[in-house]
């Protein structure tokens, strides 16, 4: 049983390192607009050597003359027509759409986290099972926090991946996934495996508890 638990806890935690990775960083998709390498993540989005936020702010103060900004309009000089062309697409796509997607994705990778987090805690805790805990195993109560962190990332990148596919990859034709997001994939598998380990040890620990004579 016990072997089963370490080798959840080590799934769990070199998980939850690539869950926080793969959320924090601005390598999720790679393109190239107007001959110029250019990346975005949750959170950012870099044209050439400039990163601005993913935030409403830059875009109205493109498209409709509101809430510019001194550092924005310096990097909107520097980066004009990159700038410029991409806030037309994202305009174009409409304002509502992009944040509700943007948000989906940030706050299911964000919960997963915080499941897979509550999961490891519960699992150190498992290795110190005490009798009066007996009704609420600490082992089935970790596997199912890491099943949930499993399904928030799959939904995170459910929305990502499909509307990356249907609106960013139609108008870049030189795309493609980067790192951060095949990190959000390996976080799945592991938080997964995680979950099946400590399903496993529950199971056993099930096993001996029946068997052992009252």
């Amino acid at each position: 049983m016990y072997s089963f638990m370490g080798g959840g806890i080590f799934c769990a935690w070199v998980g939850t390192i690539l869950l926080v990775v793969a959320t924090a960083t601005d390598h999720w998709m790679q393109y190239r607009l107007s001959g110029s390498f250019a990346h975005q993540g949750l959170w950012r989005y870099c044209l050439g050597s400039k990163c601005y936020l993913q935030t409403e702010s830059i875009g109205e103060a493109l498209g409709q003359g509101l809430q510019v900004y001194p550092m924005q309009v310096r990097a909107c000089r520097l980066e004009g027509h990159l700038l410029s062309r991409w806030t037309n697409l994202w305009l174009r796509e409409g304002r509502g759409p992009a944040r509700a997607y943007w948000n989906a994705t940030r706050a299911f990778m964000i919960l997963s986290a915080l499941c897979a987090t509550s999961g490891i805690i519960l699992g150190i805790l498992a290795f110190a099972q005490q009798p009066t805990f007996t009704r609420l195993s600490r082992p089935f109560s970790a596997g199912i926090m890491f099943f949930a962190s499993t399904l928030f990332i799959l939904l995170a990148l459910a929305i990502y991946t499909g509307v990356t596919v249907s609106f960013l990859g139609r108008r870049f034709g030189d795309w493609r996934f980067s790192w951060s997001y095949i990190l959000s994939w390996v976080a799945l598998l592991m938080t997964f495996f995680a979950g099946i380990f400590y399903m496993c040890a529950y199971r056993m620990h099930e096993c001996q508890r029946l068997s052992t004579p009252r």
